[in-house]
């Protein structure tokens, strides 16, 4: 079944997580939700799973027992083997005997953690307890699988062993919807959904996203408006919103980090004060 918040609002206080922002996710899909810190993708993703309720707006969720969620934290516990883990969890959600088992051995394997099934989760590299939190958010195979940046902090082998999890799961037909700080993650996503400090700044596929932005982006070491640019390796990239005033400027074709931070700018640009 599909999943979806739509046109919800969250607020904390007098601070606003999200403004009126709609994301919709459906079976063999995967959404990315990218966006930097206070962007609001985690209360996004608490929200869609029931655990942050929404000041309006509506949210269409599979029931609990159909939802796979890992959190920003460990998701594992300390104490308990990778083993123990996963039977922990199956054992809540139904799970006995041979259909138990065999799940748990088919996950130990995608999750390349047969080296390690044994050992407790504290002794784990933080890469390894991140793909074994995955695996228990997918034990059940639920219809939503929700993720909130799973492979921040991960590295690079155990990034490619998460993300082919998350395809597999998303090809058995679950709705995935993911927070990632890995734009390259982001970019291989069916969908994107770009928050910034709770707002949306766009939605689509990336090549929607490449199709729908506007402006010109220009490398220089040199920038003529320090506050419409950003450092990118060496050089720096500025962001002009009606091209170059400069028709020698050296124009490059963005890419979705690029686009991320000049749409982020423009909207900073848009609310500051005159």
């Amino acid at each position: 079944m599909s999943a979806a918040a739509r046109s919800v609002t969250v607020t904390f206080g007098a601070t606003t997580a999200l403004a009126d922002v709609s994301v919709e996710v459906k079976p063999g899909q995967v959404v990315a939700l990218v966006g930097g810190d206070g962007a609001g993708k985690t209360t996004l993703l608490r929200t869609l799973v029931g655990e942050t309720a929404p000041d309006s707006g509506i949210v269409e969720a599979p029931a609990k027992e159909q939802i796979g969620y890992l959190s920003a934290g460990p998701g594992s516990w300390a104490a308990l083997t990778v083993r123990q883990n996963l039977d922990f969890v199956g054992g809540i959600y139904g799970l006995t005997g041979n259909a138990l088992a065999e799940r748990r051995e088919d996950l130990i394997d995608r999750a390349g953690l047969r080296i390690a099934a044994d050992r407790q989760a504290s002794a784990l590299s933080g890469g390894m307890r991140r793909k074994l939190g995955a695996a228990m958010a997918m034990q059940h195979r639920p219809e939503l699988l929700v993720l909130d940046e799973p492979s921040t902090g991960v590295d690079p082998v155990s990034r490619i062993d998460l993300w082919r999890m998350i395809s597999e799961a998303a090809a058995d037909g679950a709705a995935v919807l993911m927070s990632t700080t890995y734009l390259d993650e982001a970019e291989r996503a069916s969908e994107l959904v770009v928050l910034d400090r709770g707002r949306a700044l766009t939605t689509g596929s990336y090549d929607d996203v490449r199709a729908g932005f506007t402006g010109t982006i220009t490398a220089t070491t040199t920038p003529t408006r320090p506050d419409w640019s950003w450092r990118r390796g060496r050089q720096r990239r500025e962001y002009w919103p009606d091209g170059p005033p400069d028709s020698d400027a050296e124009v490059v074709t963005p890419d979705l980090e690029d686009i991320v931070i000049a749409l982020s700018m423009t909207r900073r640009h848009q609310e500051a004060p005159v």
